[in-house]
């Protein structure tokens, strides 16, 4: 038995702005990682610093990267699912 593809696939407009995106985004994250990177090599004293709750910098700074990266990651879906239906609309229209 041959299993066909479930869709017809096009061509997808939307894969340069998509992609200029994506990689805007990748750009935001590794400043931010970069400065977690920076401060735990050059002042690793300073990531045990008490904040918020008696929690340390590295605490903080780890969990803030894992929440920008879930942000992250459902604004891109956000605006990618927007461009394709808008780029790709044109196309059937």
């Amino acid at each position: 038995m041959l299993h066909e593809p479930a869709v017809e696939l096009g061509k997808d407009k939307s894969i340069p702005k998509k992609t200029r995106l994506g990689v805007v985004m990748f750009l935001i994250y590794m400043v931010v990682y970069s400065g977690f990177v920076v401060i735990g090599t050059m002042f690793p004293e300073a990531l045990g610093v008490k904040f918020i709750g008696g929690q340390n910098l590295a605490f903080l700074y780890g969990m803030g990267l894992i929440v920008l990266a879930i942000v992250m990651g459902l604004i891109y879906n956000f605006f990618c699912t927007r461009l394709e239906d808008k780029l790709n609309k044109e196309e059937q229209s």
